[in-house]
């Protein structure tokens, strides 16, 4: 093998690692994209190195892998939309990071087509749920609650929920609160998440007795929201075979 043709050959591998690296520790929520490229290197070395029989093996495996992929994918793509008839009497907005005391751009996307909703629905009452996270000098809800109520919501409009740490928490919290107030969440409630995550909610959702519609907003840059879209797919996964 010549220098060149053995330079060729490294240069793809290495290319993709180093934008791996980049997409990894460089820029922030594109971890599953510098997963991807880096196994796209680890497949290159192995095609270029194993023998054929274990080529062959190694591409059954793969197609397996795509197939599955597919039929996880597939309902989180056709979900990622806000539903047709969406009007419920409660609307769960999904918390996100805050930074500091203001919403970072994920949770900003959520708030305004929180407020579209109930600026459209002016019966609906918003349960704004998420807890305090690390790095966060409020809660989730309280921000939620300060940057609808500055929107022009009245503050009788929205509930906070304060405790929550995850989706599942999100959703049987505000279950909780709905039913404290003596009305049934099942069929009266929609959530609000970022596009990619709707059906894992609404799965959820069903999974605690409760049919709920989906608002989806956007999910934010085309790259980021690949990114997103990969990882619901194993979500999805994760909670058909663990139940969360």
């Amino acid at each position: 093998m010549t220098g060149t043709a053995a330079f060729s050959w490294w240069a793809a591998p290495v290319l993709l690692i180093l934008m791996a690296v980049v997409f990894r520790y460089f820029m922030k929520g594109y971890s599953y994209i510098a997963h991807l490229l880096t196994l796209s290197a680890l497949l290159i070395v192995l095609y270029r190195c194993l023998p054929q029989g274990a080529s062959r093996v190694l591409t059954w495996i793969l197609i397996a892998g795509a197939v599955l992929f597919t039929v996880f994918e597939t309902p989180v793509l056709l979900h990622s939309r806000t539903d047709r008839d969406c009007g419920r009497k409660y609307l769960i907005v999904l918390g996100a990071e805050v930074i500091g005391t203001r919403p970072s751009r994920s949770l900003r996307y959520r708030l305004e087509a929180a407020q579209r909703y109930l600026e459209r629905f002016p019966e609906s009452v918003a349960i704004v749920s998420g807890g305090r996270g690390r790095n966060e000098d409020i809660s989730e809800a309280q921000c939620m609650f300060a940057q609808l109520f500055a929107a022009g919501i009245s503050p009788g409009r929205i509930i906070t929920e304060e405790k929550a740490e995850s989706t599942m928490e999100n959703l049987s919290f505000s279950f909780d609160l709905i039913r404290s107030l003596g009305d049934e969440p099942d069929g009266n409630t929609a959530i609000l998440s970022s596009s990619y995550h709707i059906f894992r909610a609404k799965k959820m959702a069903r999974s605690l007795k409760v049919r709920a519609a989906g608002v989806a907003c956007y999910p934010g840059n085309p790259l980021l929201a690949v990114n997103f879209f990969i990882r619901e797919a194993f979500g999805v996964a994760h909670l058909l075979l663990f139940g969360r």
